[in-house]
């Protein structure tokens, strides 16, 4: 099987050494937890934002697919809105548990952003072939992971409604595990501390 395909089918589960290397080395301080909660919520808003358009469709794991080739809201700026959202969460958690910093939070981003990338390849090959010239212009002008100041526009794919209840509906899952793990990392704190 290919790497990408693999990380894309198992995508939810390469967080879990991580959380578990962050909680048992944990050593969070008020600093830490305040600003690793602005990066996780940031990530957060980029998730909500992108799956109020796109909907649970980004949930799957059978295989790389997708209904519309959206390029409405941070599609516009940015290909994959949904891993970089992720990235800010996985940072920030890493922040607010102060474990083993920096390292522990350079070798996650480190490793996200490849396992990201060996993901995008084979969603781009998927998209490539089902949306063809109106998918390679859209490549060609908006990045993977870098947001572009000027919005992308193209009258041409039909897109899908905007529906924040679509993208709670989506998140709330996510919205449950960093909860728990940021929760999980604020008694930590409160109890050394006390």
């Amino acid at each position: 099987m290919d790497i990408g395909k693999l990380l894309f089918k198992y995508r939810s589960y390469t967080p879990i050494p991580f959380l578990i290397i962050m909680l048992l080395f944990s050593n969070p301080n008020i600093y830490s937890i305040l600003l690793g909660l602005i990066l996780v919520f940031f990530g957060e808003f980029i998730r909500m934002w992108s799956n109020s358009w796109t909907g649970s469709e980004t949930r799957t794991t059978s295989g790389v697919g997708a209904t519309y080739l959206v390029i409405k809201g941070p599609y516009a700026y940015v290909r994959n809105p949904l891993y970089l959202g992720n990235i800010f969460i996985y940072l920030g958690l890493g922040v607010m548990s102060n474990a083993l910093f920096p390292y522990v939070q350079i070798i996650a981003v480190l490793f996200f952003f490849l396992q990201y990338y060996l993901i995008i390849k084979e969603e781009e090959k998927f998209l490539s072939s089902k949306y063809g010239n109106d998918y390679q212009d859209y490549f060609n002008k908006v990045n993977r992971f870098l947001p572009k100041i000027k919005k992308y526009v193209n009258p041409t794919p039909v897109q899908p409604e905007f529906s924040l209840k679509k993208g709670y509906d989506s998140e709330i899952r996510s919205i449950q595990a960093w909860g728990l793990v940021a929760v999980m990392l604020i008694l930590i704190w409160v109890i050394r501390r006390y």
